[in-house]
């Protein structure tokens, strides 16, 4: 399954870490030179949660955004019963 939000939207995104060395023109230096450019992913933080959609209990991929914002709505406990709750069979 793909790494994206069911409910967001949210996925992989690309981009570039650049390294540089040297000293600021402002602060005395010649300037700054950029050394190095490298690619780099940005991963959105996404769980796999058991969530009610369309009215049925499934597993969706969500991001932590999406479930801290009150997006996936989680299915209800199940409760079990206790022996004493439980009709004796005669």
């Amino acid at each position: 399954m793909p790494r994206v939000c069911h409910y967001t939207g949210k996925k992989t995104r690309f981009g570039r870490s650049i390294a540089r060395r040297g000293k600021a023109k402002y602060l005395g230096g010649v300037g700054v030179k950029t050394t190095g450019i490298s690619h780099r992913k940005f991963k959105p933080n996404i769980q796999t949660v058991r969530a009610v959609v369309n009215g049925k209990v499934m597993r969706v991929k969500a991001s932590t955004k999406a479930i801290r914002m009150g997006l996936v709505v989680k299915p209800m406990k199940r409760i079990r019963p206790t022996i004493a709750e439980v009709p004796a069979a005669t």
